[in-house]
């Protein structure tokens, strides 16, 4: 790992323009229909539980990585193992949304622009950004985030005064009952993007005030959670459940209805460069987890001989993950949401969380044994 420090306001801005990411401009939770925003809620809360799992590892060894206390907890052999796949886990989510930013850009603005020129361009940027260290993409995030909210106000204004939202299309409430909320937040909005957080325990040991991990964690996870509750209610507001439905990128529709005057018009601009800032972080905390991963169980001297390597891994996997948008879509929600996300983010993870705690029972009862004898 290298020697490096953020602050808990870099932290928090990473983590919350991570936790918007692509969920922001795609039809998220829309399976619950018109109850969509409470399934996201919900899902939330979900992600609420995985965070005390991983804040309790995190506590346990507040100095290593993910894929260093796993052997720690398994041994060098078998936590080795557990660790390269956390690797190739990270590897792959970062080749998903890399592969969800190409799409974007291809459906809305640069239609006859190769989808490899596109991934390319943006794994150079992240590669040089995290070869310069974490401490450069913390305060790049630092000065985003603010330019981030700065674009959703204007963004939501303009929605506002277009007149185009009506409430009743968010009506009536729980049309089809519970089964439907119930069952797209666990596990499809729990897992994404809330499971994916998991990546920060690669990155929580850089932090220089790690007592408070817990709060920053917490209110970014809460604040991105109902800013994506938000988002979607308004987009089901704008357009109706049945468009958002047939809809790839609903927030792009919403925004297109924009006509203020008949001059303020076509601000899909505004969701293009929302999505590019979020998509940025979200890939380049994802590649950074994994290279951080490659350097501790390979122990190699730094991080910077391996990121370009890693990065032609990337371009390569974004590339052959699907043979187009819809089968990669389907994949992410019956592959990756049901069995590859569900070890990664809740099996493993409580399985280590139940070794620790046994073992650290064992330390306790060793050790009132030796005070009772003296």
């Amino acid at each position: 790992m290298e020697k490096a420090k953020i602050s808990v306001i870099q932290l928090f801005a990473m983590i919350f323009m991570f936790e918007l990411g692509s969920a922001l401009v795609v039809s998220y939770g829309i399976t619950a229909k018109k109850d969509a925003w409470l399934a996201i809620l919900l899902g939330m809360f979900g992600g609420l539980i995985l965070f005390f799992i991983y804040y309790f590892l995190f506590r346990q060894y507040p100095n290593l990585p993910l894929t260093g206390y796993a052997r720690k907890i398994f041994g060098k052999y078998v936590g080795w193992i557990i660790g390269l796949l956390y690797v190739v886990f990270l590897l792959y989510d970062a080749a998903r949304d890399l592969r969800d930013f190409g799409d974007l850009l291809l459906s809305s603005t640069l239609t006859e622009t190769p989808l490899l020129a596109i991934n390319i361009l943006l794994v150079l940027a992240i590669c040089y950004v995290l070869y310069l260290g974490i401490e450069v993409l913390a305060r790049t995030a630092e000065v985003f985030v603010v330019i981030l909210i700065f674009i959703g106000f204007t963004g939501n204004l303009l929605v506002y005064f277009s007149g185009n939202v009506d409430i009743h299309n968010l009506q009536p409430f729980l049309e089809n009952g519970w089964k439907p909320i119930v069952t797209t937040a666990f596990p499809l909005t729990t897992f994404f993007p809330f499971g994916e957080m998991i990546v920060f325990t690669m990155l929580l040991p850089y932090l220089n005030r790690p007592e408070l991990a817990k709060k920053v964690w917490l209110s970014s996870v809460i604040l991105s959670g109902l800013i994506l509750s938000y988002t979607t209610s308004l987009n089901i507001a704008v357009l109706s459940v049945e468009v958002v439905e047939r809809s790839t990128f609903p927030l792009l529709s919403t925004i297109g209805k924009v006509n203020l005057f008949d001059f303020i018009q076509r601000m899909d601009v505004l969701v293009v460069f929302t999505l590019l800032i979020n998509m940025f972080f979200k890939i380049a905390i994802l590649f950074y987890g994994a290279v951080i991963g490659i350097v501790d169980l390979f122990n190699l001297k730094n991080h910077q001989q391996i990121v370009l390597p890693a990065g032609i891994i990337l371009i390569f996997l974004s590339m052959t993950i699907a043979s187009d948008f819809s089968e990669h879509i389907e994949e992410g929600q019956k592959t990756a949401q049901y069995y590859f996300f569900p070890l990664i983010m809740v099996i493993m993870p409580l399985f280590m969380l139940l070794v620790t705690m046994i073992r650290n029972g064992f330390k306790k009862k060793s050790r009132s044994k030796s005070n009772a004898t003296k």
